[in-house]
């Protein structure tokens, strides 16, 4: 027996016409209560109609590409990659496809939100990209949203993000630990002892992974744990400028600030300077993933460089079906940059050391 709009209304405890509301996007809906609605939709396998069930295990011409933030360039990059090859594909792969970018804006209701929508509109693929988060809930949802698309016949491909267990999607990691160790072991190198870590934001993969590299550096120069010398901050200039300034009131002697990622690294030189310190002259400042700005930014920044439209790109051609198996996983390295913003210790810092 087929679900009706009833059984929906039941599920979530709304009115049907609440339901008919949230379904067809045109009229406002309290955020909890659409999510609800999605969610019955999700676990009831709902669809609008006879022909659309009928068409429940095709696919159409819809490639949904999820990002956090569009106007960052770490996403930006990766979603222009992805589009370039769903837009190149001409004849192969089942002919052109229709690239949609969908941002979060990192809230989990409409990480949810968007890929049941995509379930509804039967995307041929869909890419997760970036961070994903810890939160044990909401990544088993996540999970059960990507089986519901792929039992309908939707690949699934993470670029940026860990694999995603108990399903059948391709996952491209960026391999953040090992990054984050060559850039702490390049400090290291250079006599720094006294480091500053800007991590991103708690409870994102992203951030985990690349606080763990460089701890892992500093354990075996046998150095203590650097929890005291780590702040956490969103990924934004901003909030590099306002963690380094604490930083610096937690160790005025610090020799060099390890960022993160590259934003964090252009708000801790900007504080540095307002505080009276050269970058590199007192103190050294690395950033993570090489974002366009960073060769420019003055000084060049040191850099994990990832390759972001390299990685893009091929989730695009696997999202088409043309590289990789269902459930594989193929990690993306990062590269060691060495710019201007890192040096050696200076007699600054050596006297008081």
């Amino acid at each position: 027996m087929s679900v009706t709009l009833a059984d929906v209304a039941a599920r979530a405890q709304v009115s049907p016409a609440t339901v008919s509301r949230v379904l067809n996007g045109n009229y406002p809906v309290a955020g909890p209560t659409r999510e609800r609605v999605l969610r019955a939709v999700a676990d009831l396998d709902y669809v609008l109609n006879g022909p659309a069930s009928a068409l429940a295990a095709a696919t159409s011409d819809l490639v949904g590409i999820l990002v956090a933030d569009i106007a960052d360039p770490f996403f930006g990059m990766i979603a222009a990659a992805v589009q370039s090859q769903i837009g190149a594909s001409g004849g192969r792969a089942g002919g052109e496809r229709l690239a949609v970018v969908c941002a979060t804006g990192g809230a989990h209701e409409r990480e949810l939100t968007y890929l049941t929508l995509l379930q509804r509109q039967r995307a041929a693929a869909v890419v997760l990209t970036g961070s994903a988060d810890e939160n044990p809930e909401h990544t088993e949802a996540v999970a059960a949203k990507v089986r519901r698309l792929e039992e309908s016949g939707t690949r699934v491909v993470l670029c940026g993000r860990p694999p995603l267990t108990g399903t059948e999607s391709t996952a491209l990691p960026f391999d953040n630990r090992a990054g984050s160790r060559l850039l702490a072991e390049h400090l290291l190198a250079l006599g720094h002892r006294r480091i500053g870590y800007l991590a991103g934001p708690e409870g994102r993969t992203t951030t985990r992974h690349r606080l763990e590299g460089h701890r892992e550096a500093l354990a075996a120069y046998g150095l203590p744990d650097p929890e005291p010398l780590s702040v956490h901050a969103l990924y934004e200039r901003g909030a590099g400028y306002t963690a380094t300034r604490e930083l610096l009131a937690r160790e005025p002697d610090l020799t060099a600030v390890a960022a993160a990622n590259d934003s964090l690294a252009l708000g801790a030189c900007a504080a540095l300077r307002d505080a009276g310190l050269a970058v590199p002259g007192d103190v050294s400042v690395t950033g993570f993933d090489d974002l366009p700005f960073s060769a420019d930014a003055v000084p060049s920044l040191t850099t994990i460089h990832l390759p972001l439209t390299e990685a893009g790109a091929r989730a695009g051609r696997i999202a088409l079906g043309m590289e990789a198996r269902p459930g594989e996983v193929l990690p993306v390295e990062g590269t060691l940059t060495v710019r201007d913003s890192t040096g050696p210790v200076r007699e600054r810092a050596a006297a008081r050391g």
